[in-house]
């Protein structure tokens, strides 16, 4: 395969990454939080901890693990939103040799009990305000120890009033009873002083099962080695972090670290430079974030394209000093080109986008950092990945035509955890993983996205099957029918639309949402709900969801 690509790349980047430094991502938090022991390392709701700070920490964390027994490829599931004590579990899970299990912590009591038992997660750690869920599932999975956090456990004397705030003024922790449950800071006291056994995590250890629907709408976990983030992490360095020209990374960290994208592009790439990430609780909170954002001075912010749009849409926003904004990153979903050209007007700083799956640790492909505006690509393949576009008789196009893009690459997956079949159908013998995006590749390698082949929903960058959506409509016993695809949202980019043929001439739409509501985590929810006398079928009877989508497409004149 000819690499085209590369003469589009920018000065300074090397085409592969070479021989990976460290042994496993706990190694590279060893060797890091001693080499930038004084600078800031995570800073939230006005605390700020410094690598010092985080080694101390994941030591105790990594240590009451180990007392408990949980060592080399223990999964502890982390069940948190952007708060510092979600990188302490997190370091100190993979420095005592563990797997990350992430959870979104808005997950309903069906999707935190499936995602819990086929990860075989045997820790959690939760925040107080989601206790609630965990309570009604914890008997029917196998987990053994608990650990609570509460917002302001690490937050000093602020800590008191924040929780105070939260548990009684705005009520956002229901009662719960989880009575085996150690409290997050208790935790910490009981290992402070304990000593962390060092221990061989190698390349093909497993560092995360990171959950995805993938081809289809059972969650299943994505087999992330320890080298496939490593591996990603060298291609971001090279790629991204010489937009800084030598300045350490201070970057505005909105998307949830749960999610692949802040989670290596945030998270962990900063660990590498010795960057500072400025964690955002709630991100819904517009005027909140702004009134953060002006606080401080960041070089970096990564995002989707609807939080990008909010944030441009808020008058105080304007009003911010950019000029130390360098570098700019879109993903998760398709960035609109009215979006990046007001953001450029706004702030001086192009947004660049990039694209990857939780398969792909995720990056697989960005924009230059030197790109002048809004070019419509999902960019350039990073350094050591190469892209196919092939038919669907899995053979290469020619340059410029459309097929499904296809990646290999050192950050490519393993596999899904315990699903060789589903790993089959995704990841080719010759190591290419199929995407499900059709895309096109033009004669200086960047990327374009046409059209997505399998039925996923993208809803503000986060994967939804109509699987998962359909088999849980369809518990309801006055549903006799359903199909579900996304269709177009000026806010989300797509959300969900059920058609539904009655089993019960009852059935009302409120029924319906009602009963999602119960079943499905908010982004996966549908907005929509239209009834049908039938379904359009092929002759065996499945129904086409395709026809369904293409009926909403409109028509060319």
């Amino acid at each position: 395969m000819e690499r085209i690509w590369l003469k589009s790349y920018p000065a300074g980047v090397p085409a592969e990454v070479g021989k990976l430094q460290y042994k496993s991502v706990g190694d590279l938090v060893d060797k890091k939080v001693v080499e930038f022991r004084d600078r800031p390392a995570f800073h939230s709701m006005g605390k700020t901890i410094s690598f010092g700070d985080l080694d101390r920490m994941t030591r105790a964390f990594g240590a009451w693990l180990q007392s408990k027994g949980y060592g080399k490829g223990a999964r502890v599931a982390i069940m948190m939103p952007n708060c510092l004590q979600y990188p302490v579990a997190l370091y100190g899970t993979l420095r005592a040799g563990g797997i990350v299990v992430n959870v979104n912590p808005l997950y309903t009591p069906r999707e935190l009990e499936h995602q819990l038992k086929d990860s075989g997660a045997e820790v959690i750690v939760i925040l107080e305000n989601f206790a609630t869920t965990l309570e009604e599932v914890l008997p029917r999975t196998l987990v053994k120890h608990v650990v609570v956090a509460s917002l302001g456990d690490l937050l000093g004397v602020k800590g008191l009033i924040v929780n105070f705030v939260v548990r009684n003024v705005k009520k956002m922790v229901p009662a719960f009873e989880l009575p085996a449950a150690i409290r997050f800071n208790a935790l910490l006291a009981e290992a402070a002083g304990k000593e962390m056994k060092p221990v061989e995590v190698g390349h093909e250890d497993i560092a995360f099962l990171q959950y995805t629907g993938g081809t289809t709408g059972v969650s299943k976990g994505a087999m992330l080695l320890h080298r496939n983030i490593l591996a990603n992490i060298e291609q971001m360095d090279g790629w991204l972090l010489s937009a800084l020209k030598g300045e350490p990374g201070m970057i505005v960290t909105a998307l949830p670290l749960y999610h692949i994208f802040s989670l290596t592009v945030n998270c962990l790439l900063m660990m590498q430079g010795g960057g500072c990430n400025i964690l955002i609780t709630n991100p819904r909170d517009i005027p909140g974030f702004v009134k953060e954002l002006g606080k401080h001075r960041y070089n970096m912010i990564t995002g989707v394209n609807t939080l990008f749009n909010a944030l441009l849409n808020n008058s105080e926003f304007a009003k911010l000093d950019f000029s130390s904004l360098k570098l700019t990153g879109g993903g998760g979903m398709a960035v609109q080109k009215a979006v990046a050209d007001k953001w450029k007007q706004m702030t001086g700083s192009t947004l660049l986008e990039g694209y990857g799956l939780t398969e792909t640790s995720p990056v697989a492909t960005m924009n230059p950092i030197d790109l002048a505006s809004y070019s419509g690509s999902i960019g350039l393949p990073v350094p050591s990945t190469e892209i196919a576009i092939r038919d669907d008789n899995k053979q290469d196009v020619k340059l410029g035509e459309p097929g499904e893009i296809c990646i290999r690459g050192p950050q490519v997956m393993k596999g899904y955890w315990q699903r060789p079949d589903e790993t089959a159908t995704v990841i080719g013998p010759d190591g290419f993983l199929y995407t499900g995006d059709v895309g096109i590749m033009d004669d200086k390698g960047f990327v374009r996205i046409v059209d997505r082949k399998k039925d996923m929903i993208l809803v503000s960058g986060f994967n939804v099957y109509p699987n998962e959506i359909e088999q849980v409509v369809a518990m309801h016993p006055g549903v006799l029918e359903v199909a579900a695809i996304g269709v177009p949202d000026e806010h989300s980019g797509e959300v969900p639309k059920l058609f539904i043929v009655k089993k019960d001439p009852a059935l009302t739409e409120n029924d319906v949402l009602e009963h999602c509501k119960a079943q499905l985590t908010g982004y996966k929810r549908p907005k929509h709900v239209e009834f049908r006398t039938e379904l359009p079928k092929t002759n065996v009877g499945k129904i086409l969801r395709r026809a369904l989508r293409d009926e909403k497409k409109p028509r060319k004149i």
